[in-house]
């Protein structure tokens, strides 16, 4: 079932197209990451999806409802946690979350939330005395204490420290197991890579690529690439009629197999069957990373052409 739907989005300001009929829908449980260089549309698209912002044209459906019109009817089902919020200096993580809490029918359980968010130790510190991580760990307990069937993140990790940004990830892991929809919009690949079921990547206000994070990557390179320090000699003749591998090369002791497919399968059985020990093996292979600097490289070079 999709929970959200987009169709055609535009919304201009004065010349600029920051979104240009962008088209997506999100499945219900799945944690949905949005990518792209600044500028390029990404947060204006959830603000859009959040109802904070009124499109120019294109229809948007959350939950089958309009996010404008049934804003009323949808605040308690979308937890909303924004790239810049704030909060009255003197007001405590305690009593903010009392206080949202109190907006809902049913509400999370605040202590419980608190915790899981690693704030136990400052639930009674002023909002102004809190760091910038703290603050961003306030602002996902709040989209959170709803109970929302749907959550919309923007920057989700920003101002984090790393041990924290895993504690959230985690989070957010078990809220999806629980069947909470995640839209996630960061500009960290590992957090997509790791989170994301599937990721939409954006520039110049397009939607240029939308894919699982490994098919995201196979669209720009799909090799892998094997390095090993064969325990005995093996002739290249072996390994490249394999017809996963592509081509193989030599630095010194060391052997480079480049193919795709199942590759690192077909090389390990290879040897093995030989008898050969691959010593020092190493499989690389593109990351999110590299695909998405490859997409948004290719649009600032002149390539639109959508990927899907």
């Amino acid at each position: 079932m999709n929970v959200i739907e987009v169709t055609n989005l535009t919304k201009r300001y004065g010349d600029h197209a920051a979104v240009d009929g962008v088209s997506f829908s999100i499945e219900e449980g799945e944690i949905f990451g949005i990518l792209g260089p600044n500028g390029a549309g990404k947060t204006t698209t959830v603000e859009s999806i959040a109802g904070l912002r009124t499109p120019d044209a294109g229809t948007i459906r959350v939950l089958g409802m309009d996010p404008r019109k049934d804003r009323d009817r949808l605040r308690s089902q979308v937890g909303v946690q924004l790239q810049e919020s704030e909060l009255p200096d003197r007001i405590t993580v305690a009593e903010a979350l009392r206080l949202f809490a109190s907006f809902y029918a049913k509400p999370a359980d605040t202590r419980q939330l608190i915790e899981d968010l690693g704030l136990g130790d400052k639930r009674d510190t002023a909002y102004r005395n809190l760091s910038g991580g703290q603050k961003q760990r306030l602002s996902i307990a709040l989209a959170l204490v709803g109970q929302p069937r749907i959550a919309i993140l923007d920057e989700l990790s920003t101002g984090l420290d790393p041990q924290a940004r895993r504690e959230t990830w985690h989070l957010i892991e078990s809220l999806r197991d629980r069947g909470l929809t995640v839209v996630l919009v960061t500009h960290l690949m590992e957090e997509a890579e790791r989170l994301s079921d599937r990721v939409a990547v954006f520039g110049a206000g397009r939607l240029i690529a939308l894919d699982t994070p490994a098919g995201i990557v196979s669209m720009v390179d799909p090799e892998q690439r094997l390095r090993f320090r064969p325990s005995v000699p093996i002739e290249d003749s072996l390994l490249s009629g394999l017809p996963e591998v592509k081509r193989v090369e030599r630095s010194g002791p060391v052997v480079i197999v480049t193919g795709t497919g199942n590759v690192v399968a077909a090389v390990t059985s290879l040897l093995a069957r030989r008898q050969v020990v691959a010593n020092d093996l190493r499989v690389e292979q593109a990351n999110l990373d590299d695909a998405f600097l490859a997409l948004t490289g290719r649009l600032s070079a002149g390539t639109t052409k959508e990927l899907s």
